[in-house]
């Protein structure tokens, strides 16, 4: 096993070319970290506004 200065220091990380280790962490750039979420469960603020808003009470 090569020692990769991206790891996050367990010692058990396997890093493919795109910089993804299997853990589910990427590099930055900087650090390993895990990257955000495509298509996040969290509500962007314009679509919670959207949500509250009343319907038909005109």
């Amino acid at each position: 096993m090569n020692d990769d200065l991206r790891c996050c220091g367990t010692g058990t990380c396997i890093i493919n070319a795109e910089g993804l280790c299997w853990c589910g962490q990427q590099w930055d750039g900087e650090k390993m970290c895990f990257p955000e979420a495509a298509g996040s469960l969290a509500p962007k603020p314009a679509q919670e506004a959207a949500s509250q808003a009343p319907e038909g009470d005109a």
